[in-house]
């Protein structure tokens, strides 16, 4: 038991006391997701408040920089997205409490928070190396929190983690991003813009377009990551082989990240050459240490 739920197991406890609570176990949650193990021995915290609004101990920065945090730490921000959709909630606005980020998918059902604790409990419970939880908190507690607004851009993480949860998967259960990527990009990706890959008169070159505008397009941007075969998918015949020899050169010059996870070989779009995988995207533009001829 922590103070915090000392505090909260009263029965009219002061609001200043529980927000000064509420700041240390955000504190203390963060310092526990740089560890290499989170959780232990009290596990890291997730606070949600009637009305389904909910402080993480995460950057307030992820809102608009998905690159701010692990994969652990995202699939926790991922968890909390999921259990709000799965409560009831609607579309989710994030903000800044302290620092740290809130996330809020109005919802009038008065038990909403209590369903959004119970789905938190099911969708994170298989996060690895994180023992975490979600606790409710008394109403008006995370009410200082300010600059609610949507995530930036279609294809911001949490759009995607909201997508798949619509859409009843797990969005912290990597395999679901797969699962659901068909059906996630025709909610997201921005129509004017599928066709351009498409047409590009250079193989090799428009392979590798069509390939980082899906990745883009579902997020896959290290907190969501996909399996080196998944590249492929969509293409036919010698498009198909072109695809696979395409991502080999935009790992080595450094556009894809490659991660092993469990004897399978991963790729996520590396942040820091998004404004070359943009460029290349858009119009076709590739960037130094890249043959596509």
């Amino acid at each position: 038991m922590t103070a915090l739920d000392d505090v909260l197991a009263e029965t009219d406890p002061a609001p200043a006391r529980v927000r000064a609570l509420l700041d240390a176990e955000l504190e203390r949650g963060a310092e526990q997701l740089r560890l290499p193990r989170s959780g232990i021995p009290e596990p890291v915290s997730v606070l949600v408040e009637r009305g389904l609004r909910a402080a993480l101990p995460v950057p307030a920065t992820l809102r608009a920089d998905p690159h701010e945090v692990d994969e652990r730490a995202w699939l926790l921000v991922a968890a909390v997205v999921g259990a709000l959709r799965h409560a009831g909630g609607g579309a989710l606005t994030a903000g800044d409490l302290g620092g740290h980020l809130v996330l809020d998918a109005a919802a009038s059902d008065t038990d909403a928070a209590e369903l959004a604790v119970l789905a938190y409990e099911d969708l994170a419970v298989r996060i690895d190396r994180l023992r975490s939880r979600a606790v409710v908190v008394p109403s008006g507690t995370l009410s200082a929190a300010k600059d609610l607004r949507p995530p930036l851009g279609p294809a911001h993480p949490l759009r995607v983690a909201e997508a798949i949860a619509a859409l009843g998967g797990n969005p912290a259960d990597p395999a679901a991003s797969a699962e659901h990527e068909e059906a996630v990009l025709a909610r997201l990706a921005p129509h004017d813009a599928v066709a351009r890959p498409h047409d590009d008169p250079v193989p090799a070159r428009r392979v590798a377009r069509r390939i980082l505008q899906r990745l883009a397009g579902m997020g896959k941007w290290g907190g969501y990551h996909t399996e080196f075969s998944h590249l492929a998918k969509g293409f036919q015949g010698n498009d198909k082989r072109l695809a696979e020899d395409v991502g080999e050169r935009l790992i080595e010059a450094g556009l894809l990240v490659e991660k092993n996870s469990v004897g399978q070989r991963h790729v996520f779009l590396n942040p820091r050459r998004a404004a070359d995988v943009y460029a290349l995207v858009d119009d076709g533009t590739v960037p130094n240490g890249l043959t596509l001829g």
